[in-house]
């Protein structure tokens, strides 16, 4: 079990007060997040007079500091690397993983299934935040009988240490990938995604047979640990977000200590599609000054003609910062469905041309500074 360890200042002091104020300031006992492995080392027993800890000593802080705290993280080794991991196993010899859970990311009411995929590599195919990882689902390609099936990339949906803080994990955000048929309705299982349905079915200890890790566009750059990301996803697009957002903000990394601002927004169907949202909340509440969160919900919300709320329009209505802010050096990225581009393209250069701006010249600039990251599919 992996503990969060709240702070080395633990004095042993009494305590007492309003019971319901204490309960407040230690709900950081129970954060539910959906891999259930950020759990704090305190004990509480309400019912005592006292709170009985496991070292009999009692943390006295702010309640901003108890939740706040990080989770540690080994082996740091894994820090020591000038380059990243690229391609260790290639698709004639991929390396087989095993699955440690599924678990179903939205509500009864989202368009679609999402799932959340726990992979066990064993610290055999480690990987940086933003990289990807291929996997070749089962069975034979029916384009080239007695061949495998192609490769399929997922962005990698964890940081390097994995949802157990480890190394020996990496986690997967899938959207199961079904196919109606237009007159009739129904589904028609021949046509399903063939690798996105094998892992949101797989079952905990099925084997898996992954490549990589490949991919050098969505690094985090890591040089300034104070410098601003400005990170657009739609659907399952967060997932490298999620790795970057747990490095900055959950992780106890002695070598990268986050200071600046990260930025997320994310565009899905409606309230029930929203991913990892309990994670994104936490830091908006521990970490108010580095981090913000925006998302566009287009079946529940109206952008400001009246239509559909999408992630563009909500660029759109923070405009004049996000460009201001890309004057000053920050980082933009792009990730999700490739049909997210065009739309966000037209309204970045809508808005450069009413600033005086072209906005052919702002791009090549941003991508000869390395600024602008796009991985769609």
């Amino acid at each position: 079990m992996h503990h969060l360890v709240l702070s080395q200042l633990a004095l042993n002091v009494p305590v007492g007060g309003d019971l319901s104020l204490r309960r407040s300031a230690f709900k950081a006992s129970n954060l539910n997040f959906q891999d259930k492995s950020w759990a704090p080392v305190i004990t509480l027993d309400l019912k005592a007079n006292n709170f009985r800890v496991r070292n009999r000593h009692v943390v006295c802080m702010s309640v901003q500091k108890a939740s706040a705290s990080k989770v540690a993280v080994s082996p740091l080794g894994l820090e020591d690397a000038t380059q990243p991991p690229l391609n260790l196993h290639k698709p004639k010899e991929p390396y087989t993983a095993t699955i440690v859970s599924v678990e179903r990311l939205v509500g009864p009411k989202a368009p679609g299934e999402t799932c959340h995929i726990v992979i066990n590599h064993d610290g055999n195919v480690p990987y940086w935040e933003g990289q990807s990882y291929g996997v070749i689902p089962p069975g034979e390609n029916p384009k080239k009988p007695g061949a495998p099936h192609n490769v399929r990339l997922y962005s990698i949906a964890s940081t390097r240490y994995g949802d157990f803080f480890d190394g020996k994990t990496a986690s997967l955000c899938v959207r199961r990938a079904v196919y109606y048929d237009p007159e009739t309705g129904k589904e028609d299982p021949s046509r399903n995604g063939i690798c996105s349905n094998f892992l949101c079915n797989s079952k905990p200890g099925d084997k898996i047979q992954v490549t990589g890790p490949s991919g050098k566009i969505m690094l985090l750059p890591e040089k300034d640990p104070n410098a601003t990301h400005i990170m657009i996803a739609t659907g399952t697009g967060v997932a490298p977000y999620r790795g970057y957002l747990r490095r900055m903000f959950m992780e106890s990394v002695p070598t990268y200590k986050f200071g600046g601002l990260a930025w997320l927004f994310l565009g899905v169907a409606n309230t029930d599609s929203l991913l990892y949202d309990d994670e994104f909340t936490k830091y908006l509440k521990d970490y108010p000054d580095n981090f913000r969160y925006d998302i566009a919900l287009s079946r529940e919300q109206k952008n400001k003609k009246g239509g559909k709320m999408y992630v563009q329009d909500k660029i759109e209505e923070y405009s004049d910062e996000i460009f201001k802010l890309l004057d000053n050096g920050a980082h933009i990225y792009f990730c999700g469905l490739k049909g997210m581009m065009p739309g966000i393209q037209d309204t970045l250069k809508r808005v450069a041309e009413e600033r005086g701006e072209s906005w052919e010249e702002k791009l090549s600039q941003l991508k000869k500074n390395k600024q602008w990251h796009v991985e769609v599919y």
